[in-house]
């Protein structure tokens, strides 16, 4: 059944037979992350920049019913414009495959995806983690809890700006995820550098990274690994302003009502408009940066 449900393509099937350097991408900042057409231009420039950089592009998806590892140009288009993608997480994945939809994957997805496709190393924006009030609210991305499960190094610019940063480390610790910080001793905090949060680990070098995930391989270990890679500063927004501005848009998803896994689109959107486009422009700079140091790691993984 699995192999009826899992389409891989050529190019990435034989990458993976021949021990090179394969990266995950999501389809959740196709479908749900970005508007159009800067989503679709966003996806090929990921896809480009793993190239640059010596890898293959394996963007992730659900379509059909089924697994799709790596995409077709036409493929990234339906993504990015139809409004009937559903937005899938661990809890999700059985229903839609049986029930033949189609979906855009989220970070807790694209792992578990990445893992059966036999891919180690997925680039991402930011991964999901403990909401602000997750006190009153227990919201707590299934994505933390992946990290802990499913083996694949994961390259980020930290948890999205608009979550508890401390609050998603602490989670970390408890379930035994080792956390990287690449060329910093602070988690990053999406849309600016220094969250003030310090990693338990620090390298200095793609290699560094590739070695600690294949000594946790050989280990046995289960779980994944974060690397958490700050924005580059020349692309880095003021952090009072976009604070400011991350707090009136949970105001406004709290008036809207908004819940669940509609509250992660809902801000980010509402970013974009408050702050004038900017904090989708960082946005983009980032996920980018991300995707070129997961390749060096990997591309150092395969040496």
């Amino acid at each position: 059944m699995l192999k009826h449900s899992l389409v891989i393509n050529r190019e990435v099937r034989d990458a993976i037979a021949d021990n090179r350097a394969v990266v995950a991408l999501e389809s959740t900042i196709i479908s749900h992350g970005m508007p159009y057409p800067q989503n679709v231009e966003t996806a090929r420039l990921l896809e480009q920049t793993v190239r640059d950089n010596g890898g293959v592009p394996a963007t992730i998806a659900i379509l059909n019913g089924k697994i799709h590892v790596g995409l077709a140009e036409d493929e990234l288009e339906f993504l990015a414009t139809d409004k009937n993608i559903a937005k899938a997480s661990r809890r999700d994945l059985p229903a839609l495959l049986a029930g033949g939809r189609h979906a855009a994957t989220t970070v807790a997805a694209t792992m578990i995806c990445s893992v059966l496709a036999g891919v180690r190393f997925f680039a991402t924006g930011g991964i999901g983690g403990v909401h602000r009030g997750a006190a009153e609210s227990m919201d707590v991305s299934a994505d933390l809890r992946e990290f802990a499960e499913t083996p694949v190094l994961v390259v980020s610019a930290g948890a999205k700006a608009i979550l508890d940063i401390p609050l998603t480390m602490e989670y970390l610790e408890t379930m035994g995820v080792p956390v990287l910080g690449y060329c910093t001793d602070e988690m990053p905090a999406f849309y600016y550098a220094r969250s003030g949060v310090k990693v338990p680990v620090r390298v200095d070098s793609a290699g560094e990274a590739a070695a600690i995930f294949k000594t946790s391989l050989a280990m046995g270990y289960r779980s994944g690994i974060l690397v958490g890679n700050p924005i580059p500063e020349a692309d880095a927004l003021d952090r009072d302003k976009i604070e400011a501005c991350i707090a009136q848009a949970v105001s406004d998803a709290d008036l809207h009502g908004v819940k669940g896994q509609q509250v992660t689109p809902f801000l980010l959107g509402r970013l974009n408009e408050i702050t004038g486009g900017d904090s989708l422009k960082t946005n983009i700079s980032l996920v980018r940066n991300n995707a070129a140091v997961c390749t060096k790691i990997a591309v150092e993984f395969f040496k």
